[in-house]
């Protein structure tokens, strides 16, 4: 079987292994000179290994795809993330919060920062997220059909009732966060951590994008040796090892079926003849592939106007820095190692979520920060560290028709100025900067609407509605032999690979059944 994956993101990567180790052939074709898309690393300033999208790799480690692939032999190596997460003193002061990998020590602190309950209440949380967080993890490893979630979901403990434990799952993040603790500090760095998922804890379902935050205490973030785009390139080394190939800046222009296979053409001219296709584009980008092929231009206006791709989640501040930002009361090994929640109060989400509805720029930026040079100096030059700084949210499209070029320099001031204000001082280390608005991340990296998700992660647009509900079974009807991944699909964005693994599971099962249909006519 001759297989093409379009895109080089790292779920296309994913299926692209499988599908060459069980011994296909199987060629990938990515529009951008860097291979990984979202999951890559550049040099952006002299002897600084940038992320240009994600940083911290959360999911991916819950998956077993690292130990199925091998990836360990192909260079790949991570080094945990702990504490995991660090929200510094608020504005009245009192002491931060640190969110070790050991429960134990978790609790002490929040003990400290918060009080005796909130240190028992948050014991109790991760006694019951952590399994249902666990069972979310299950439902993410495979395609998402009725029965297998509700598989996936069995034996969860359901004494007071199937109902009441569904309500669990459907409620808000805030309603989660509000049943259990008093301290609005604790709230707001657990619904910032909820949040990094896309959408406000405030929309139905979002519990348990906070709930996963019990799953840290199993296995802490990653932070990928040399950048996050070293996963891509164990992907490809690996991709290569069993023969596959793969080839850097030639966009591919169509998707034609023809007969029993399909006519794949790229911006170079080339012709691919292929029995399968395996998208790992935007599902957007991939339609228009489909439209160029000659696919049913009605039904595809029908799935584009329904696809919810969203205001925009936010933008990025990449900085090389002479120091790590000093938190007041905190150490360095506390606050620098993980995900840097800087808030205070759920009040500052809402209102930047708000604003981003309108269109506007928020109130005042909420940001996450990261400064992972602190656990691999290799990705920074020698005497300097690097910090990426996520901001949410900030919308794609600006309700006074202004352009974000008009914007990117102020906004970056203002989002360094947040850490700064929790971190005094911080601003003046400064040394160089990168902007990724959300044109940028678009323009880069193929992520429309600057949507790093891809399309909305709300409750209508997930599981067996992502991304529609006649496209969740990473299948496109009426187009056999052409199989969907990336975060487009289910799960979803972030860094898991389970979607990759999914289609590539899907083509096998395929090809199983087709040759015993073969055999039995035989």
């Amino acid at each position: 079987m001759t297989v093409v994956v379009v895109g080089s993101g790292h779920n296309a990567l994913v299926a692209a292994c499988y599908l060459a180790r069980a011994g296909h052939r199987v060629e990938v074709l990515e529009r951008d000179e860097v291979l990984g898309g979202a999951v890559s690393t550049v040099e952006r300033f002299p002897g600084h290994l940038v992320d240009r999208g994600s940083s911290a790799h959360i999911m991916v480690r819950h998956t077993g795809i690292i130990e199925e692939l091998e990836l360990a032999g192909f260079g790949l190596r991570y080094i945990d993330c702990d504490p995991w997460g660090f929200t510094p003193s608020g504005p009245d002061g009192g002491a931060p919060i640190v969110f070790h990998r050991d429960l134990d020590r978790t609790c002490a602190s929040i003990a400290t920062a918060c009080g005796a309950r909130d240190a028992a209440a948050y014991r109790h949380f991760v006694e019951v997220w952590g399994p249902r967080s666990a069972r979310v993890m299950r439902a993410f490893g495979g395609s998402p059909t009725p029965g297998r979630l509700l598989r996936s979901f069995w034996g969860l403990d359901a004494r007071a009732g199937g109902s009441a434990l569904s309500r669990e799952f459907l409620q808000t993040g805030d309603a989660l966060l509000d049943s259990y603790f008093d301290d609005e500090r604790l709230k707001a760095s657990l619904a910032w951590f909820g949040a990094q998922s896309g959408p406000p804890m405030s929309e139905p379902g979002t519990a348990p994008m906070v709930g996963f935050a019990a799953l840290m205490h199993t296995v802490p973030p990653g932070r990928a040796v040399g950048g996050s785009g070293a996963l891509s390139a164990a992907l490809v080394a690996r991709l290569r090892a069993d023969g596959g190939a793969v080839s850097a800046g030639d966009a591919v222009t169509a998707l034609e079926r023809t007969g029993g296979g399909w006519r794949v053409r790229t911006a170079s001219g080339r012709n691919l003849h292929a029995d399968t296709v395996i998208a790992g584009t935007h599902v957007l980008t991939t339609l228009d592939l489909l439209r160029e092929g000659g696919y049913d231009p009605a039904v595809l206006d029908d799935w584009q106007r329904r696809i919810r791709v969203g205001p925009g989640i936010g933008m990025v501040v990449r900085l090389a820095t002479r120091s790590l930002p000093a938190y007041p009361g905190s150490s360095t090994e506390e606050s620098a190692h993980g995900l840097q929640l800087l808030v205070s109060d759920r009040r500052q989400l809402r209102r930047a979520h708000g604003a981003a509805l309108a269109g506007d720029l928020p109130p005042r930026p909420v940001v996450l920060a990261m400064s992972f040079s602190a656990l691999d100096p290799t990705i920074a030059a020698p005497g300097e560290h690097q910090l990426s700084l996520w901001a949410q949210w900030h919308p794609y499209h600006l309700a006074d028709g202004t352009d974000w070029a008009q914007h990117a320099d102020h906004e970056a001031d203002r989002i360094v100025a947040e850490v700064d204000s929790y971190a005094p001082g911080f601003a003046d280390s400064v040394l160089r900067r990168h902007v990724q608005t959300p044109v940028d991340l678009e323009r880069e990296m193929g992520l429309r609407g600057g949507n790093v998700m891809h399309v909305e992660m709300s409750l209508d647009h997930m599981m067996l509605w992502r991304p529609l509900p006649e496209l969740s079974g990473q299948r496109v009807p009426d187009a056999p032999g052409l199989y969907l991944t990336g975060a487009s699909t289910h799960p979803g964005g972030g860094v898991s690979g389970a979607s990759g693994r999914s289609a590539a599971q899907l083509v096998l099962r395929d090809q199983r059944r087709k040759r015993f249909r073969l055999l039995r006519r035989r």
